[in-house]
């Protein structure tokens, strides 16, 4: 029975209205997520269908706004499942690269040149392996594009997660070394629950790449052959060397409302639900929310899922793990001599591997003539003007920007989804327009080739500051308020510090991705016309689109000596004082 305060009355229709509600509303959120869970089910059925069909590479491309539903799906998928295998590669190569000594130094130098190499250079290779590895079926060739989607996705996603591990305050670890934590525990609880707010704005950087590099990954030339995949970059790259601007516009509407569609969906609940891994002593009373994951949370099936089958299940996993480590400190393992052998033999295999393709590589280089060798090196120095300049303009305005995002969380709900639409519009779609412009004020590609760079690598910097403005813990803002210290004061002492490790991944992940930019910055079609400007990334474009594998080699050979080298000189040092000096501890 119902008590209530004297004096207060309520009427039994409207208690029964309340109890109504309180119990339908659970029931339809239910709903909601079967519903989700069957159009996810039919989703994958017609994927696997269209999968399994025999393989098509010259699709005939409609700029009819009828087509764009299922080209934005194809779309979607490809850059749904191509960040998935970045966030799995980015865990797994993270954590090794952090905890592993004698791979560190060789892992992350294989990271710098990685993230250097342009989409085009990965793209014969991938493609004839995926064609070769899967025959006869459309999934062979629709795994190229994923991989290549997933070369402009994955690398900055690692930093984030390897600058994050090492970045865990020693207090922390010396915790979870005296609670006898398993690797598994000191995963789940400790090193992926502080990694969790760089990683979720590194993913959003990371898919706005993804829709970056679509149109190149959906529609390309190789040599002779012409590949066209039915998706959204595709739609828009026909529609730009068309120059059909009407086509161009329904392109980036579908694009927007996809991509304000998974800022709703996905990464504001996910924002909202990382707010709580903030390594501070005291809460904040500014926290992000979200509709989305406040009814998630309140959804008794989702509850009871978690209570009857997710729970049990981790508590019998790590119930097992925990013996069988006890029984592995009681009885150590012995390495017999057959797995040393097994051992020697697979580091033996992957060196003859890797000495066959480097023994190809090497008959490649030999066709080239000496002046073409010193134009890819000329062309280096001027792309790296451009690529310097670009970071220059970008850090100047991203920087205030992010810290006053991060720091205020209503300015946070407006300018977070508008940063999200402006960093996944790939800037090729609207790269006619912006040329048009340059040319009529005087310009060319040489200054439209910065601009197109400046738009597809500034928010890497921007998102890594918004994440490090975030984390700063809300004690020490509290200490500059207390101490009323001035604005350049909580910029010195606060703000800079605390955002430095994001800020110099940041730059470094925006280093290689201007340097990746440049294959379409550089050179670019328009209305039939190939306009180029002089630059290594137009070289290997052109490279590409001839079918010359020599000079494509040795471009991105060069392109990956200079990143690696700058890397090593400029970056590195500046890395280590980032998660050493400016390390946070309680």
């Amino acid at each position: 029975m119902i008590q209530l305060p004297a004096g207060f009355h309520l009427r039994r229709d409207t208690l029964a209205r309340s109890v109504v509600v309180r119990r339908s509303w659970p029931v339809f959120l239910d709903l909601c997520v079967a519903g989700i869970l069957l159009a996810a089910f039919y989703a994958v059925v017609q994927i696997a269908r269209y999968w399994n069909s025999s393989p098509r590479t010259d699709f005939n491309i409609s700029l009819s706004p009828h087509a764009l539903p299922m080209y934005a799906f194809f779309s979607v998928v490809r850059i749904g499942i191509a960040y998935l295998l970045s966030l799995a590669f980015a865990l797994i190569y993270g954590y090794i690269a952090a905890y592993t000594p004698r791979l560190e130094g060789l892992m992350l130098a294989a990271l710098d040149i990685l993230q250097s190499i342009p989409v085009l250079s990965f793209l014969p290779g991938v493609m004839l392996a995926m064609v070769a590895l899967v025959p006869g079926h459309q999934l062979g060739i629709e795994m190229g594009a994923i991989i290549l989607i997933f070369t402009g996705q994955a690398w900055n996603i690692a930093y984030s997660f390897y600058s994050s591990l090492k970045s865990i305050p020693r207090e922390l670890t010396e915790a979870a070394h005296i609670y006898n934590f398993s690797p598994l525990q000191r995963f789940f609880n400790l090193e992926l629950p502080f990694a969790t707010i760089g990683l979720i704005w590194n993913s959003m950087v990371s898919v706005a790449g993804g829709w970056f590099f679509l149109m190149a990954c959906e529609m390309f030339v190789l040599g002779s052959r012409d590949f066209r995949l039915p998706g959204l970059g595709s739609y828009l790259q026909t529609a730009a060397a068309n120059g059909d601007f009407k086509a161009i516009t329904y392109g980036l509407l579908t694009m927007i409302a996809i991509i304000v569609a998974t800022d709703q969906i996905i990464w504001r609940p996910l924002i909202a639900w990382s707010d709580k891994f903030k390594f501070e002593q005291t809460e904040s009373n500014n926290r992000v929310s979200s509709p989305l994951l406040h009814l998630l949370q309140h959804s008794s099936a989702l509850r009871h899922l978690h209570h009857r089958t997710l729970r049990p299940i981790s508590e019998l996993f790590y119930r097992n793990s925990y013996k069988r480590r006890i029984e592995h400190q009681l009885h150590p393992v012995q390495h017999t001599k057959l797995q040393r052998i097994a051992r020697i033999a697979a580091a033996v295999l992957l060196i003859g591997i890797v000495a066959f393709a480097a023994m190809h590589a090497v008959v490649l280089l030999r066709d080239i003539h000496p002046a073409q060798l010193g134009k890819i090196l000329l062309g280096a120095g001027a792309t790296f003007l451009r690529v310097f300049a670009a970071l220059l303009i970008g850090s100047a305005w991203t920087i205030p920007a992010g810290v006053a995002i991060g720091l205020h969380p209503r300015l946070a709900r407006i300018a977070q989804p508008l940063a999200q639409i402006a960093a996944s519009v790939p800037a090729t779609a609207i790269f006619p327009v912006l040329l048009v412009a340059l040319i009529k004020a005087g310009g060319g590609l040489g200054i439209g080739s910065i601009a197109l760079m400046l738009l597809g690598t500034q928010w890497y910097i921007l998102f890594n500051v918004i994440a490090g403005a975030i984390a700063i813990p809300s004690d020490l803002r509290e200490v500059g308020e207390l101490f009323r210290f001035s604005t350049i004061e909580k910029w010195k002492v606060i703000i800079l510090p605390s955002i430095f490790p994001y800020l110099v991944t940041g730059l470094i992940t925006a280093s290689g991705g201007a340097w990746n930019a440049s294959i379409v910055a550089e050179y670019f079609r328009l209305k039939n016309q190939t306009m180029s400007t002089f630059g290594l990334g137009a070289q290997i474009s052109a490279a590409t689109d001839a079918g010359q594998f020599p000079i494509l080699l040795w471009a991105t050979i060069v392109m990956a000596l200079i990143v690696v080298t700058i890397n090593r000189l400029v970056w590195r040092p500046i890395y280590r004082i980032a998660e050493t000096k400016y390390k946070l501890s309680a």
